[in-house]
């Protein structure tokens, strides 16, 4: 009885992780190549580097392509093979040319000819083209316009129309939150059934993260608000970013940049001539010609000695060695060598 239910809970285990199991993939551009392919956390070419625009994959495991001959975008899984889609020939938002995000919650927004829509992980439109401009979901939540009018949207394609008065905009869902402007120029949030949350009050607002937004008040002086518009950090500086995952935001304090805590305490980091975000809670920073990360206690968690580097994601970061990149951790040791022209952040996919 005892072995049995020793295997049960093995099996059980087993099963637990192969349900979680992630890998992690990067684009990357071989050295002396045009094209651009996927490799994993090993540096093993997972996909051959065949494409001249390639992006991120989403968690849904699927990868938007652009193929530059025939002006058009499709998407593949992590074997390279392409998804079937009911519709062709559809766009998707660009971010102008910077980047795109593919599927999150599930969907991708396309545009068919003149109108946009979202489709699924199968290939299929799931919410019809029928709107005139769309954002990507986050919390279940989109926000879409049609004939004038903003709409917020689950996931399932239900509409909850945003009424309210004298509105000009409504922008991206974070944290169950959106922005929204109004004709006097002030801003606020609404919730995900589309009604007011936080009223216009603002001059401006960032987006909710880590449980915090930035806002700034009548004077133009930057603080730091609750899900119930309460100043949580009082209106101080001049400017200021979103909150990270571990909790602090970069501000500005007249010229000076530094970091603000959620109790509100500032700290001044000394060791480093450029200030960054944090993202896995290390900050890219830069010393004489090299650069490398720093901790919110202002010390070097890896020493400048890269010649450049992206932001951490996922626990690993790109670093740049003479001309070549590769993959470092958190201690900075190589994961993957130096030896790509060109890479870019490691990504979950299921």
């Amino acid at each position: 009885m005892k072995k049995k239910f020793l295997f049960s809970i093995a099996l059980f285990l087993s099963m637990g992780f192969n349900t979680f199991a992630q890998t992690l993939v990067t684009q990357v551009k071989p050295a002396g190549s045009k094209t651009w392919g996927y490799v994993n956390l090993k540096g093993e070419l997972i996909i051959p580097a065949q494409y001249a625009k390639c992006y991120k994959f989403s968690r849904e495991g699927f990868a938007p392509i652009y193929d530059t001959e025939k002006k058009q975008y499709y998407f593949i899984n992590l074997k390279g093979e392409t998804l079937n889609t009911e519709v062709q020939g559809f766009k998707l938002i660009d971010g102008f040319g910077l980047d795109i995000n593919g599927f999150q919650d599930g969907l991708v927004p396309v545009r068919v000819g003149e109108k946009w829509g979202y489709l699924n992980t199968s290939g299929k439109l799931a919410i019809p083209a029928v709107y005139d401009k769309v954002s990507e979901f986050n919390s279940d939540r989109a926000v879409v316009e049609k004939l004038g009018k903003h709409i917020v949207i689950d996931i399932k394609g239900v509409e909850m129309p945003v009424e309210i008065a004298d509105l000009v905009d409504v922008k991206n869902f974070s944290e169950q939150f959106a922005p929204y402007k109004v004709l006097d120029k002030t801003f606020g949030f609404i919730g995900v059934d589309g009604k007011v949350a936080i009223k216009a009050q603002f001059q401006s607002v960032g987006y909710f993260s880590n449980g915090l937004a930035w806002a700034k008040s009548a004077d133009g002086m930057l603080g730091y608000i609750n899900t119930k518009g309460e100043w949580v950090i009082k209106p101080q500086f001049t400017g200021g970013k979103e909150f990270s995952s571990n909790g602090f935001a970069r501000i500005k304090q007249g010229a000076e940049w530094a970091y603000v805590n959620k109790a509100g305490v500032v700290t001044t980091i000394k060791i480093s001539e450029k200030y960054e975000d944090f993202f896995d809670g290390l900050a890219a920073g830069k010393k004489g010609e090299k650069f490398g990360f720093y901790n919110a206690k202002g010390e070097w968690a890896i020493e400048p000695m890269f010649d450049g580097v992206r932001d951490f994601k996922n626990g690993y970061a790109a670093a740049k060695q003479g001309t070549q990149w590769g993959i470092v951790d958190k201690t900075g040791k190589w994961v993957i060598e130096p030896k790509f022209d060109g890479i870019k952040d490691m990504e979950f996919v299921k």
